[in-house]
């Protein structure tokens, strides 16, 4: 049985689904030959450190409650940084000027030799080629599945499944927000206005949408397909971004009639960036509905390979980020 000490850094939404999931999983785990032991976890406020292995099922009681993990100040670079440990699960949220927080967590992290599995888009749309290169240079995994399509597994499957193949282009849907928009849009031929409040009311959007509608969200995830399948070395300001805030129920109607939906369609490939609003067939594969998130992938030996799942979600996210930690331990 190998035990893993990890640090548990950001505990919003997917942080505590991380810590839900590790719970749930544990006999799995341990028939993996694998003991996950959180030794640290740090949220904005406080922090809880225990070097025997903390009480997961206490601390996600705590945050419901008080709204708080513990009672130390530490904060997550600290922890990092002091705390002897093997693997930094890092989920603060995402900063797309900076970097934030998270980019700091990661270069400590590889200047500490510590392995990083993250969600947190922001360092990667920003830096990947850095974080890549200093991953690389000490020695630790970087793992990131979480940052493109939450459960909807890409890289492991280009990288896994698909190895041998050339990947030519993916494109799809990477944002569930903006399809639940368009999609209750053209069901209710309602306005943008209206069905965005309903997403808001519902917890679908936030309350500043915009990093969602205007395809920045899925700018981010391209830049990471970009630099990690095709090789590039872009960042989120050399995407091509039109949103879906300016779509209207006549526009939607007029497609409808023609035996189209309009979709917000990320497509990447050695040649092309780009983020827009586009006419998909009623009845494509790239015509999901809801929350759902496709992508399609035209590769030159399996030919077009089309993945759908659920692009976000605590629980959901945290399963590729499970995912990622069992892909470094279990050889």
């Amino acid at each position: 049985m190998k035990t893993i000490k990890a640090s548990l850094i950001g505990f919003g939404s997917v942080g505590q689904g991380v810590a839900k999931v590790l719970l749930r999983k544990q006999q799995e785990l341990k028939l993996l030959g694998l003991d996950i032991k959180v030794v640290a976890i740090a949220d904005s406020k406080t922090a809880a450190i225990n070097l025997a292995g903390l009480n997961l099922e206490e601390i996600l009681k705590r945050k419901e409650s008080e709204g708080i993990v513990g009672d130390e100040k530490a904060n997550g670079n600290e922890i990092i940084l002091d705390i002897e440990h093997d693997l930094v699960i890092e989920t603060t949220p995402t900063n797309i000027d900076t970097g934030g927080v998270g980019l700091l967590n990661m270069l400590t992290a590889f200047s500490k030799k510590r392995h990083v599995v993250t969600s947190n888009k922001g360092p990667l749309a920003l830096r990947y080629r850095e974080l890549e290169s200093l991953a690389s240079r000490s020695g630790c995994a970087f793992k990131f599945e979480a940052t493109v399509g939450g459960a909807m597994p890409l890289l492991n499957l280009v990288r896994n499944t698909l190895a041998g193949n050339e990947v030519l282009s993916i494109e799809g849907i990477f944002n569930g927000t903006c399809n639940y928009i368009l999609s209750r849009m053209m069901e209710e031929h309602a306005t943008y206005e209206l069905m965005l409040a309903e997403a808001q009311e519902l917890g679908i959007a936030e309350k500043d949408p915009s990093y969602d509608v205007e395809g920045i969200d899925t700018a981010c995830k391209l830049v990471i397909l970009a630099n990690a399948i095709f090789g590039m070395d872009v960042t989120y300001k050399d995407v091509s971004i039109t949103g879906i805030s300016r779509i209207t129920p006549e526009a939607l109607m007029l497609a409808e009639a023609d035996g189209y939906v309009i979709k917000l369609i990320g497509e990447v490939s050695k040649n092309r960036i780009q983020v827009a609003p586009r006419l998909v067939p009623i009845g494509h594969p790239l015509a999901v509905g809801g929350t759902l998130n496709v992508a399609s992938l035209q590769t030159d030996l399996a030919g077009p390979v089309i993945v759908v799942g659920r692009g976000a979600g605590s629980i959901e996210t945290a399963s590729a980020i499970l995912s990622d930690i069992i892909s470094i331990y279990k050889n």
